[in-house]
């Protein structure tokens, strides 16, 4: 995001919110087991209603795209973050991204263009969304690191 930590945990200016707010268990293979599926459905648009002036959502992992991008999510992962400028037409904006894990670490090699335009992308929408919030008294505007993980601790300060 190319923030300082100060910044990434001010909740007057990013909020993180997570699919579910349980930690759902792991998997046999030691993973995070998915959001339970109850979870979103009943609280997530109550909370986006507190958030009114939402401008950018950074759709972390899978499920985070699939609530957030209706109908622009493709079969794949890597196919809906290659086609990651569908998601900056809609309202608040989207910017779909892999699961910040060290799972991905091979994707993030085999694919050097995620680096090379979505971050200095994303990076410029959150300096320019934030810069009035430096400048001014704070307005309820920001940019959101929305979706998995659901645990404070697993948070990342990219």
């Amino acid at each position: 995001m190319g923030v300082t930590p100060e910044v990434f945990y001010d909740r007057r200016k990013v909020a993180i919110l997570a699919m579910g707010f349980c930690f759902p268990g792991l998997n046999d293979k030691g993973g995070d087991l998915p959001p339970r599926q109850e979870c979103a459905p009943a609280w997530r648009q109550q909370v986006m209603t507190h958030l009114p002036d939402l401008q950018l959502v950074l759709a972390v992992g899978r499920y985070a795209q699939l609530w957030h991008m209706p109908g622009l999510v493709a079969p794949t992962l890597h196919e809906t973050v290659t086609n990651w400028r569908r998601g900056l037409d809609l309202s608040p904006a989207v910017i779909p991204l892999p699961h910040p894990s060290w799972r991905n670490s091979g994707w993030l090699k085999r694919n050097p263009w995620f680096e090379a335009e979505v971050l200095p992308e994303l990076r410029s929408r959150v300096a320019r969304l934030l810069a009035p919030m430096n400048n001014t008294h704070l307005r309820g505007r920001g940019a959101a690191a929305i979706g998995s993980p659901c645990r404070a601790s697993a948070r990342k300060t990219s």
